[in-house]
């Protein structure tokens, strides 16, 4: 780890090589979906990167380290997961009146004015997080696609993604506005 902490690739390799397998098989247990577990696998192995100088031999071994951040990582995302389903439900929940009493011209000024708050919520972004959003939400591309696209990592697209949908947020009213 002290390695790793100085930008030692080699050292990184080792232990992603070693440890991989397990931290793969500990995420899909708690997740149990193939494709976000790549990403918490990966954010469990770029927090290793970035924060090697923080651990401490004397209050855990390197297995136990990577195991306690990797089912930390997974308990995060299963959480924001039902965290996003309970906020849709209840949307779709205090909702219900307002298609009860429909109206096409009056949902139409809705849409275009939301539109138009959205528009210019994007336009105060940086062009890297206007980019990573519009790529990764309305492209549906992943955060590696996106990364691919513009030549920079898939953590760099996912900063990017979350600096500006904090940013959406606070422009579009709080945070319960974007998902």
């Amino acid at each position: 780890m002290a390695a790793i902490a100085a930008g030692d690739q080699a050292a990184f390799g080792a232990l992603f090589v070693r440890f991989s397998a397990g931290v793969q098989r500990i995420v899909l247990t708690v997740v149990r979906d193939p494709a976000q577990s790549d990403e918490v696998v990966q954010e469990v192995f770029l927090t290793i990167w970035r924060e090697a100088a923080r651990f401490d031999p004397a209050r855990s071994s390197v297995a136990g380290y990577v195991t306690m951040l990797a089912r930390g990582k997974a308990v995060d995302r299963v959480r924001a997961s039902q965290a996003s389903r309970s906020r849709d439900e209840r949307y779709r929940v205090s909702n219900l009146d307002r298609h009860d009493h429909y109206d096409p011209v009056i949902e139409l000024a809705l849409l275009r004015e939301e539109s138009s708050q959205v528009r210019s919520a994007l336009a105060g972004l940086t062009r890297f997080q206007r980019e990573a959003i519009e790529l990764h939400y309305l492209d549906g591309l992943t955060y590696l696609e996106v990364g691919r696209l513009l030549g920079v990592s898939a953590g760099t697209v996912k900063s990017r993604v979350r600096s500006g949908m904090a940013s959406l947020r606070l422009r579009l009213g709080g945070p319960d506005w974007v998902g």
